[in-house]
């Protein structure tokens, strides 16, 4: 038996049991070694008396002997049987260290990452890696992928947006649901800071509602408290906020867009409108997309706009608002006056306001919920229907889909639920938001809004001397490339040439399904070749871009958010009553009738701090190790090094930077969406 006594070990075996649901157990274990020629080993049961073996998330060790004259070890076969109160068992992995005399002690990997049923032979190849048409038991492959998709089904949960999934499967619950559970969280949190009870009674001034904020708690002043109102802040969040993927170069001025140069050539440092177009010194944000969002939620005096808001690199190459116009268009029914930094400062403060509003929800129907936690949902689903666990793509994404589904199964369905916390605290509600995605989903696509490098050139931003001061573009750059080069390693050591593409079925299933619409496949566009992968650099783009998404991309529209929200004067996402629609001057009580009340603010503040923390490891350090097979350990380990790097060289920026922007530092960068 494997028990830990003294007996003379030929082989150390490790057993690491799955850090999931019910993965622990109480049953029997065997294992069985098979070496490179097929010899088999003795029946080995495995067993440490007086201690409770196979527990979740545990690494047990068991030496065994009698099992000389093996040569290299090839293939494990696991198997156990029904005893005890809690059979089931998820088998994370298995490693065996050799221990005789002459062999090199190199622990031989097999990742299992199976539930390893009752009465019957789970048979693992050393690393578990290969294309499907190299397996060496193609049929069990298979059969394992049909009883996956009884599990990983599509759904439709809103007209119009990403698939996801039906009903979430226990193999993606979270192994601990106390850790996303936001509402245990929400009162945990509140009791820590001691914040009291606030009534729904509106805030005095703005200086009463900073004083809601607990130093050294963690409802700490948020960094968009410290200089909300000045001009260039407003323009610093283009760049580095929490939605810094709208801003484009200004090339004309759209033609519903009032503005004129009479209006704006007294903030353009001597350039008239037409010059600072031409030295391209105008930075153009357009939201008119969110003209007709349906205002869903709660049933009070609200309205969200749909806005142009034009900004100038001065001399100091900050990025300075001239001109906001609030409305998609002008009519004479709809006086929609373009609002000017010398208009009466609590107009142009309110205006400023309500440009965030629409932001706000941008970022959260699409930047946000859209375009990291639904699209890569819809990858997930697609990927766990069509890849084999033991395929090397599957195993290079896998790590990436961590909590991915559950985050969005569990949390995410109850912040969009209605009555939840968007309908409580969003202008539009979740059904206005959920439209947003629908809106903006019609026309994105992989290859161009999906992929950083392209979506920065649609804008017109790749150039530094065009727009110097970009820390997201500066930051996500070099990342995107590591990212690229990582994925190369992987796909350049597995597929040799065209005809090994063309032949990997799982792998052409899996582009069928990215583009098919639904209910067959997750009608995502811009899938290269159309989802008929046909060379390498399809592969690399398309994974590089998931990957991408899953890290960089989430982090980047979510970490920043109690920054950004938690004051709600600084980034509002919710705005009471009617925009301006003139230039009357207004005074520090109007700005306050239009903020969220005092409870409001509070739910703001505590969701977006949860919502703002990490839940997993940083980028490349994976909670679930997944890859093991030489090509695949080289690229992990070369991605580690870039990593180290390019987190030292951003340290270095954000030393001068004011304020900083730390959210896209790798040492900060979660692997998956799992918050």
């Amino acid at each position: 038996m494997g028990a830990c006594t003294s007996i003379k070990a030929d082989y150390i075996i490790y057993v690491k049991t799955g850090d999931r649901k019910g993965a622990g157990t109480d049953a029997n274990i065997y294992i069985v070694l098979i070496d490179e020629n097929g010899k088999r080993s003795r029946k080995v049961f495995l067993d440490c008396k007086w201690r409770n073996d196979f527990e979740q998330g545990r690494t047990d060790k068991f030496p065994v002997g009698d099992m000389a004259g093996l040569s290299d070890i090839e293939f494990i076969e696991l198997s156990r049987d029904t005893k005890g109160f809690g059979d089931s068992w998820f088998c994370d992995r298995v490693w065996v260290v050799p221990n005789q005399p002459n062999v090199e002690p190199v622990a031989i990997n097999f990742p299992v990452n199976r539930w390893v049923k009752a009465d019957a032979t789970l048979k693992i190849q050393k690393w578990d890696c290969c294309l499907p048409q190299n397996d060496t038991a193609p049929e069990v492959r298979k059969q394992e992928l049909l009883e996956k998709r009884m599990y990983y089904t599509l759904d439709q949960k809103s007209p119009g947006i990403p698939v996801q999934i039906k009903d979430l499967p226990s193999d993606e619950m979270f192994s601990n649901d106390y850790k996303w559970d936001i509402v245990r969280t929400k009162g945990i949190l509140l009791i820590k800071s001691k914040m009291r009870r606030l009534t729904s009674d509106a805030w005095s001034s703005l200086k009463d509602l900073g004083n809601i904020y607990k130093k050294g708690t963690n409802l700490d002043i948020p960094m968009g408290m410290y200089r909300w109102k000045e001009d260039n802040y407003f323009g610093k969040q283009r760049v580095q906020g929490v939605n810094p993927v709208v801003m484009q170069l200004c090339t004309c001025i759209p033609e519903n867009f009032k503005v004129t140069n009479e209006m704006i050539s007294p903030f353009l440092e001597g350039y008239t409108m037409d010059e600072a177009l031409a030295k391209k010194k105008l930075f153009l944000c357009d939201l008119t997309m969110l003209e007709d969002i349906p205002l869903m939620g709660i049933p009070v005096e609200k309205e969200l706009v749909s806005p142009y808001a034009l900004f100038y690199l001065n001399k100091e190459n900050d990025l300075m608002p001239v001109a906001i116009q609030l409305f998609a268009k002008t009519t004479e029914d709809c006086p929609n006056p373009v609002f000017l930094p010398s208009d009466h400062k609590y107009v142009w403060m309110l205006a400023k306001m309500y440009y965030n509003n629409a932001d706000a929800l941008y970022h959260q129907g699409s930047t946000h919920l859209g375009f990291t936690h639904l699209i890569m949902e819809s990858v997930a689903v697609a990927a766990n229907r069509t890849l084999s666990m033991s395929h090397p793509l599957y195993r290079l994404i896998a790590p990436h889909f961590l909590f991915l589904i559950a985050i969005n199964s569990r949390a995410l369905n109850k912040l969009v639920a209605p009555g939840g916390w968007v309908d409580q605290v969003m202008t539009a509600g979740a059904g206005g938001m959920l439209t947003i995605t629908a809106k903006r989903f019609a026309n994105w696509r992989l290859d161009r809004d999906g992929t950083l490098p392209e979506e920065i050139k649609m804008r017109k931003l790749d150039d530094p001397e065009v727009l110097p001061y970009y820390p997201y573009r500066d930051d996500a750059m070099p990342i995107w490339y590591c990212v690229k080069n990582y994925v190369t390693r992987v796909v350049e050591g597995h597929y040799e040439s065209e005809k090994v593409i063309a032949d990997d079925w799982e792998l052409q299933e899996f582009g069928k399904m990215l583009v098919q619409p639904y209910p067959n496949g997750c009608n995502i566009k811009g899938i290269p070749g159309d989802g008929k992968f046909e060379t390498r650099q399809h592969i690399i783009d398309t994974f590089s871009s998931f990957l991408f998404i899953s890290s960089v991309g989430h982090a980047a529209a979510n970490f920043a958010q109690y920054d950004e929200y938690a004051f709600p004067p600084n980034y509002p996402s919710f705005m009471r009553g009617k925009a301006p629609r003139n230039k009357d001057p207004v005074t520090e009580e109007d700005i306050i009738k239009h903020l969220p009340h005092k409870a409001m603010t509070l739910d703001i503040m505590v969701v977006g701090r949860i919502l703002s923390d990490r839940g997993t490891k940083a980028l490349g350090d994976f909670e679930v190790d997944y890859i093991f097979d030489p090509v695949g350990l080289a690229a992990v380990k070369q991605f580690r090094e870039e990593l180290k790097q390019i987190s030292e060289e951003n340290t270095k920026r954000n030393e001068t930077r004011n304020p900083p922007y730390a959210y896209l530092n790798p040492i900060h960068i979660p692997n998956s969406i799992s918050i």
